[in-house]
């Protein structure tokens, strides 16, 4: 773990992304809780908040004795959510500044893809 935000969010974070590129598929067991915590040298009861974050907004869900499952339908709603915070992150401030130096739309979306051909 590296960075500011709490381990318990990098954890529900991680597993999302894992989601999100398929490595865990739906109706798939997640890590548990031991698992996450020997990997990421975190204390269980870390990894178990991480975990309960993603049950609480029900990403995964448990199967009682037999451990955690990403839920039917997951990936496309962390798809969206995803989406909609990237729109209020980046896309949104872009506009704005965009705007304050007079960028119109056009020369915005010819800005975009000179730097996505530049890749």
């Amino acid at each position: 773990m590296d960075d500011d935000r709490p381990i318990f969010v990098q954890i529900a974070e991680l597993i999302e992304n894992s989601i999100i590129d398929g490595t865990l598929a739906e109706e798939s067991q997640v890590p548990s809780t031991n698992e996450l915590a020997a990997f990421h040298r975190i204390n269980p009861a870390t990894a178990a908040k991480g975990i309960n974050r993603l049950v609480d907004d029900g990403t995964i869900y448990k199967r009682r004795g037999i451990g955690m499952f990403v839920a039917t339908g997951a990936r496309e709603t962390l798809r969206e959510r995803r989406r909609l915070d990237f729109s209020a992150q980046y896309v949104r401030p872009l506009i704005e500044e965009a705007r304050k130096l007079g960028i119109g739309t056009e020369e915005l979306k010819k800005l975009i893809e000179t730097w996505e051909e530049q890749r």
